[in-house]
């Protein structure tokens, strides 16, 4: 059980450098982007943007920008985990109780809450997931748009 443990928290650190943060503003973009040696692409929606860094391995990070510049979404594929402490950052804490407390262990992983939604699954060379908090996504756009 403690192996199983150890190595849902391996995965979960993960080993990407910094990305935006959730719930606060994209200033850390560029650089992210520079560390990573990854390619940015920007698309438009109404209220929002998407600002999508693909790196070098194959991975891809789509951070969800509000008009204000507030990350609201994140979402991630690729052969690694990103950093969920960076990614997450004040969020993280509420990912990790939910890992704790997890009965089932294996499968994907979903926390649904009012202030705080997440969910990632996956195995080896393949991961995927999002995360999102409800009371920031702008209105008329739905929290779907975080894939």
């Amino acid at each position: 059980m403690k192996i199983i443990l150890a190595a849902f928290a391996v995965l979960l650190l993960g080993s990407a450098p910094g990305w935006a943060v959730l719930g606060e503003y994209e200033n850390s973009i560029a650089t992210d982007q520079q560390q990573l040696h990854a390619q940015l692409y920007e698309t438009a929606g109404v209220g929002y943007s998407i600002k999508e860094l693909r790196s070098t391995d194959g991975g891809t990070v789509r951070e969800y920008v509000s008009a204000t510049g507030l990350v609201f979404g994140i979402a991630w594929q690729g052969p690694t985990m990103p950093d969920l402490r960076q990614l997450l950052g004040s969020y993280f804490g509420q990912l990790q109780q939910a890992a704790q407390s997890r009965r089932k262990r294996g499968g994907p992983l979903i926390i649904q809450s009012s202030g705080f939604v997440f969910e990632s699954a996956g195995h080896m060379r393949s991961f995927h997931g999002r995360a999102y908090v409800p009371g920031l996504v702008p209105y008329g756009a739905p929290a779907a748009v975080v894939q």
